[in-house]
């Protein structure tokens, strides 16, 4: 194959993703939140592998008609915002107002971040929490907490999203790469492994989860913490 067909067929497998986030809506809307958050690690992979071959193939270059970046983004809050709100509102898990001031604020929120121009830093981590929702929800599915330590994460995690606070990129991000891919294609496994067994409470999927989100979340912090970084 030519190079430029290669780049297309990135711009096509890319845009595999909004058909994997309308099945995960589907599901949602059905009320069949192990399957919809199986859509969504599929939609999750996809987007991890779409990254590194975009810029193998130098899509910008040999591809340009299709804008690759926007077409990332739109799908990205689908399946990162607009599907994980949706679902933390519907299950009852943040009930009354509190779910309503969940999908407000997260939706919100996320929609500003995804236009924001300094979203990226010098290192290609990201600048302020990423709007990965879909994370932050299905660990709120698997651990099920009291709605008020739902309430008090989404909160502290939407005001980040505006804070000069570091969060690492698994492929991106060199500092610690060798730790932080394994610990996102663990997070991946976990994720998977949690939807399957429907959050059954007695899975060892739940401890990973929580283990691999808790580093993904921290260490942009903790580099700019121990290395004294500026974004």
């Amino acid at each position: 194959m030519s190079i430029r067909a290669l780049a297309l067929a990135v711009h096509l497998f890319t845009a595999t993703g909004a058909v994997f986030a309308m099945l995960a809506m589907l599901a949602a809307v059905d009320g069949k939140w192990s399957l919809m958050f199986l859509w969504l690690v599929v939609a999750f992979i996809v987007d991890g592998i779409d990254g590194p071959l975009a810029r193998h193939y130098h899509v910008k270059k040999n591809a340009p008609e299709f804008d690759g970046v926007l077409l990332d983004l739109i799908i990205d809050y689908l399946t990162y915002v607009f599907i994980p709100a949706y679902a933390l509102f519907k299950s009852g898990l943040m009930d009354g107002w509190t779910g309503w001031f969940a999908i407000i604020i997260i939706t919100f929120a996320s929609a500003l971040y995804f236009a924001d121009t300094r979203m990226k830093t010098r290192d290609n981590s990201f600048s302020g929490f990423p709007g990965c929702w879909n994370m932050v929800v299905i660990v709120i599915f698997a651990v099920e907490p009291n709605f008020w330590v739902s309430l008090a994460l989404v909160s502290v995690l939407a005001v980040a999203m505006f804070l000069p606070i570091k969060f690492v990129h698994p492929t991106r991000t060199e500092r610690w790469r060798w730790l932080t891919f394994p610990m996102a294609l663990a997070w991946t496994f976990f994720a998977g492994w949690a939807a399957w067994v429907d959050f059954h409470p007695e899975s060892w999927a739940h401890w990973g989860l929580v283990a691999t989100s808790v580093y993904l979340t921290v260490a942009g912090a903790a580099q700019q913490l121990l290395y004294r970084e500026t974004l």
